[in-house]
């Protein structure tokens, strides 16, 4: 699937983090976020990470929009180191209401936020 037109921004900070082992002596960081994000309202989610500096992880959250039902949306997407202690990441999440939005952010590990770029999935 390919990002389209761009249909907001979100705004996240991380809360919490699990570490647990993963396949083949690898580490899974269970990072949980809350914020806001353009026409979702308040946001909570939790990325599990699979990688050191770049790789995949999964995105399960639950928004609260202003002028629906709550929202539930699941996605994979991938990340990569871009800077010391910053991520890139890109992310399709697939929404319970049968919608899907794509996402570009930037996750920085020092301040502990994650910020981006909402678009429509064509």
């Amino acid at each position: 699937m390919a990002f389209g037109k761009k249909t907001g921004e979100y705004s996240l900070k991380w809360t919490s983090a699990t570490m647990t082992p993963g396949p083949a002596a690898s580490v899974l960081a269970q990072l949980n976020f809350e914020g806001t994000a353009t026409g979702f309202g308040a946001v909570l989610g939790t990325a599990t990470f699979v990688g050191v500096k770049n790789g995949t992880f999964s995105w399960c959250a639950r928004a609260f929009p202003d002028s629906a039902d709550i929202v539930t949306g699941t996605g994979e997407g991938t990340f990569e180191s871009v800077a010391r202690h910053k991520w890139s990441t890109s992310l399709i999440t697939h929404l319970s209401d049968g919608g899907a939005v794509g996402s570009k952010g930037e996750i920085d590990l020092a301040t502990r936020s994650w910020t981006g770029t909402l678009y429509e999935v064509n």
